[in-house]
């Protein structure tokens, strides 16, 4: 399957402000905290788990497509999507296990079970599976109505998850679950209340659906036609969310007795959507007529390994291998730090496919069949 560079781009985009949220957060004294660079830091770290897992979202919808395409049975389908979803939480839980075991003696027990991003993509690419297979197609005549009811079915999913977050955050909490269950449910974790900067299953499994509802546009037979067109489409779709967002958050109407804009609202949603939105149209232009397309990119070999790049970055910065000395360093010897990490990441990402290009090459040669003399 040929990947499109613009999503690995986007990935590499998430890896890249991913790394330097956590260098300066990790690294910086409290001193250098309270300059302007760190509050831009924390502000792009606000975009990395929201375009990861709408990403996961769109490269669904590319996959089942591929797969119908092909005429693989919905229940084949189902069971591959789900089972990949099965294997990304179980790493979720692996990488908390690890995390736990080399952080063994400052590291609580409760760590192990922290509602972290890898759990919530397996999560959401299991549940993406089980809408692919309530609305797959019977047979090849409805797969016309089949894809428009995956594609409604996601954006109704993805409206139903925002609308609901706000309540099972505050005043509809579900209190009787026992707190690992209830942290699936809103991130209260061993706290007292909801915590932000975890990622349970409402809303942020929103963002998955939302992704999965603009891939099935994206890669079907309108879009198709419309070529290189797309991305005014996404522009205005972009503008449109962005639009109704301020109009929502400005309007009198309250439906929640507790609104929280920036944590819970649905109108952030919104506003966060059409910020993906903006950035899926930049990507793909820049990818189709920028530098993007000229040669080389980083930002697009590292989201074709982000997964790695993602589990090895969070030792070298946080753990105990952590290459600068954690909550001392100045803004020059972080952004440093930050340099040799993406420097090293980059390495790392292209060993890992230039490994992957030779298993390929030694199995292609080994199942080649001989020509007749």
């Amino acid at each position: 399957m040929k990947r499109l560079e613009y999503i690995d781009w986007m990935r590499g985009l998430a890896c890249v402000l991913m790394f330097q949220t956590h260098c300066y957060d990790s690294w910086l004294s409290a001193e250098a905290r309270k300059s302007p660079l760190f509050a831009w830091s924390q502000l792009g770290g606000t975009l990395p788990a929201p375009l990861f897992i709408f990403l996961s979202g769109v490269s669904f919808a590319l996959v089942t497509e591929k797969l119908r395409e092909r005429g693989a049975p919905r229940g084949a389908i189902a069971r591959q999507t789900i089972t990949r979803g099965a294997q990304v939480f179980g790493l979720g839980l692996v990488f908390r296990l690890q995390e736990y075991l080399l952080g063994y003696g400052y590291s609580t027990w409760t760590d192990l079970l922290r509602v972290d991003v890898l759990n919530i993509l397996g999560i959401s690419m299991m549940l993406m599976g089980l809408l692919c297979w309530v609305t797959a197609p019977r047979d090849s005549r409805d797969a016309g109505a089949s894809l428009v009811r995956s594609l409604t079915a996601a954006l109704a999913t993805a409206a139903v998850l925002a609308l609901v977050t706000p309540p099972l955050w505050t005043t509809l909490r579900p209190r009787f679950l026992p707190w690992p269950l209830e942290s699936y449910i809103n991130g209260v974790h061993i706290f007292s209340v909801p915590q932000p900067w975890l990622f349970p299953i409402f809303p942020w499994t929103a963002f998955a659906f939302a992704g999965l509802a603009v891939g099935f546009w994206l890669f079907g037979p309108q879009a198709k036609r419309l070529g290189d067109r797309v991305v005014a489409i996404i522009v205005v779709a972009a503008a449109g969310c962005a639009a109704l967002a301020l109009l929502f958050d400005g309007s009198r109407f309250r439906l929640y007795a507790v609104y929280d804009y920036w944590h819970t609202s649905p109108n952030f949603f919104l506003m966060r959507c059409a910020v993906l939105l903006a950035i899926l149209a930049f990507a793909y232009a820049w990818c189709r007529w920028g530098l993007g397309c000229a040669g080389f990119s980083p930002l697009t070999q590292l989201g074709k390994t982000s997964l790695l790049v993602y589990w090895v970055h969070i030792e070298l910065v946080y753990g105990r291998l952590s290459i600068l000395p954690k909550g001392r360093c100045s803004i020059a010897l972080a952004t440093l730090g930050l340099l040799t990490i993406f420097l090293a990441m980059l390495g790392i990402s292209l060993l890992r496919t230039r490994w992957k290009q030779r298993r390929r090459e030694a199995t292609a040669r080994g199942t080649a069949v001989p020509a007749e003399s």
